[in-house]
């Protein structure tokens, strides 16, 4: 640009300063009406030939690789089939356990000992039939990342009251309970372990929930966190791809009991 025009400008610039600097407005004023419009978006708007054009190749890819199949489910899977526990939370904290320990034991030399999920973070069933990469897409939406808090056994014994008090299928793995007569804590194992108060133990989790989400405000008492840099959802992707037919069930990992 010339050194002219571009000291013109400058000029320019700093005297519309000055003008506005010096423009004084009275904190009484108000508009007297404020209209809108609403715009509908819907299908009635013609689509641009020219960008669905553009776009169409991309769009066949995608939808390729999300219609991919990977596994089989050997019937319908819903997180309303179950009152403590469900087979495709089972299935899902299953998982985490399967694919995380590895990765969590080459870094640390140490294995994880529970893993909890939660019940709402399972957006969608799985029918019977193929499972696709868009399966796990609709189940897992969320880019959630695996990760393993240390924590106390007083700490997890409030993690075990914390679902009592719930009732709710929260997905779990590696811990058993049962519950009793007006929620009374029957029995509580860790590994086939009872519970011990003073143990270090290493739960998995994601961090929606290390971070407090579903009120599971117990997680800030880790003492330390590792991010496996592991999403949810990728780990059901390769989940699926290791095991040609699924057929989780409801199982005794949390139950009740009659008295």
């Amino acid at each position: 640009m010339p050194y002219i025009l571009l000291r013109t400008m400058k000029k320019i610039s700093f005297l519309l300063f000055l003008f506005l600097a010096s423009c004084k407005f009275s904190s009484d004023l108000v508009p007297a009406r404020i209209e809108g419009k609403q715009l509908q978006i819907n299908d009635s708007i013609p689509a641009d030939e020219s960008m669905s054009e553009f776009i169409q190749p991309y769009k066949e890819n995608i939808d390729r690789e999300m219609n991919q199949v990977l596994s089989y489910s050997s019937f319908d899977l819903s997180k309303r089939d179950g009152d403590l526990n469900t087979a495709i939370g089972n299935m899902m904290a299953d998982a985490v356990m399967e694919l995380s320990n590895p990765v969590f034991k080459k870094r640390t030399g140490k294995s994880i000992d529970i893993v909890l999920l939660n019940h709402g973070g399972i957006r969608a069933s799985i029918s019977e039939g193929p499972i696709t990469t868009r399966t796990a897409y609709q189940v897992m939406p969320f880019e959630n990342e695996v990760v393993v808090a240390k924590m106390k056994g007083e700490h997890v014994r409030q993690m075990v009251h914390y679902l009592v008090d719930a009732g709710t299928a929260h997905p779990v793995a590696g811990i058993e309970l049962e519950i009793g007569k007006n929620n009374s804590i029957q029995k509580v194992l860790i590994k086939g372990q009872p519970l011990e108060e003073e143990k270090e133990y290493f739960v998995a989790t994601n961090d929606y929930l290390l971070n407090g989400g579903d009120n599971m405000v117990f997680f800030s008492n880790a003492s330390e966190v590792l991010n496996l840099n592991y999403k949810i959802r990728n780990l059901l992707i390769d989940y699926f791809k290791k095991h040609d037919t699924i057929a989780p069930v409801r199982d005794y990992r949390f139950i009740r009991i009659n008295q």
